[in-house]
């Protein structure tokens, strides 16, 4: 099956580029963005993926207003092409590779719309490869991932009020990933195995000239299977960016956390991230949360809108909650993205810190499987 793909130098395999390398069920290729303002009013979730082996393509698209969560939802039969990246009235469009694009959520039944620029405050820069498996957590993951941090501009319509997004104000983080992870309708799970958790902190912080990133994963003893850190010029005009990669980008020793977590729940209620730099003094970045968002929004857990679960050739849906009417311990509401203010000596920046605490996790008073903070 031929594409327009196949049109450019870009194949790595003698099959066409819509044949997958993989015949893994869980191949994936995915989008993720998010977008907030520097005063943690508003938070925008974006994600959208294709499944080559489940020939599913899905999306979401989440807002954060005014103590309501407000969440779209669309699959469809994933396109032959690639290049198609729509479902339904959901669509991205790149206007320059690596640098700009568009993201278009025409007016629906839900009520939830969106047009909206990404425009680069840095290069692109790629985390270390990813392989985590069976005998690190519950299932295999093996992917590579990029990321970059910008502004967005344009509007957010909700079913009740249309947002301005100014690019002034407007921060966020593309995350870009491909390879193979746990998506779709469980396979049989063959001999029982004891779920052993996951511990994940992801924080892309925005700061005036610069900006600081850092991933971790971890086990209930806190060992570190996988990492990531990385310093970035950041610019005020996108044609000052040296190109898609910035051979400024400065990669950490190492990254250590040291977080306080909300009573009853298992998000963070402030705490200090260390970027470990190569011969020069640790950076301590202090994070005072402003507010959260359930990664269900994108499909993340969800118990109806999981990734790559077929829904027809066409549906979508849309739903939304109160901010402290949620369920804090229930499974679906564990992993969130909390919006956070970061202070550094006399800097002070914005970002999020992604987390999911699943399991024991003794260094932060956690000793059973889905206990809460006391």
């Amino acid at each position: 099956m031929l594409t327009s793909f196949d049109d450019y130098f870009v194949h790595q395999t003698p099959r066409p580029v819509a044949v997958s390398a993989t015949t893994d069920r869980n191949a994936y290729d995915r989008f993720w963005f998010n977008g907030y303002t520097d005063d943690g009013t508003l938070y925008l979730g974006i994600g959208s993926a294709r499944y080559p082996n489940l020939g599913i393509q899905d999306c979401g698209l989440t807002v954060v207003h005014d103590g309501v969560q407000y969440a779209f939802h669309a699959s469809r039969r994933m396109p032959d092409d690639p290049s198609d990246m729509t479902v339904g009235p959901f669509r991205i469009q790149i206007l320059e590779p690596m640098r700009r694009l568009r993201v278009v959520l025409e007016d629906n039944d839900t009520g939830i719309g969106a047009e909206l620029e990404w425009t680069p405050r840095t290069a692109s820069f790629a985390e270390d490869y990813q392989l985590l498996d069976r005998s690190l957590i519950n299932s295999h993951m093996e992917a590579t991932r990029f990321n970059q941090f910008g502004r967005w501009t344009g509007e957010i319509r909700l079913p009740h009020a249309t947002l301005a997004v100014e690019p002034d104000r407007f921060w966020g983080t593309k995350d870009r990933s491909w390879g193979i992870r746990p998506v779709g309708d469980p396979a049989p799970p063959g001999a029982p195995r004891q779920h052993r958790g996951l511990k994940f902190f992801w924080a892309p912080l925005h700061w005036d000239d610069h900006v600081s990133h850092m991933g971790v994963f971890e086990d209930n003893d806190g060992h570190q299977m996988h990492w990531d850190g990385f310093l970035l010029p950041a610019y005020d005009d996108p044609d000052d960016i040296p190109g898609v990669e910035d051979p400024a980008i400065e990669r950490l020793l190492r990254v250590e956390h040291d977080l306080s977590f909300q009573a009853g729940t298992r998000r963070i209620s402030g705490g200090r991230l260390t970027l470990h730099r190569v011969g020069r003094d640790p950076l301590a970045i202090d994070l005072e949360p402003l507010v959260t968002a359930r990664m269900k929004g994108l499909g993340y857990s969800h118990p109806t809108w999981g990734h790559g679960h077929w829904k027809g050739e066409l549906a979508m849906e849309g739903e939304s909650w109160r901010l402290d009417e949620v369920d804090e311990m229930a499974p679906e509401n564990l992993h969130v993205q909390t919006v956070v203010r970061a202070t550094e000596g006399d800097r002070t920046g914005i970002g999020v810190l992604e987390q999911i605490v699943v399991g024991p996790y003794p260094r932060y008073g956690f000793t059973e499987f889905l206990d809460p903070a006391t």
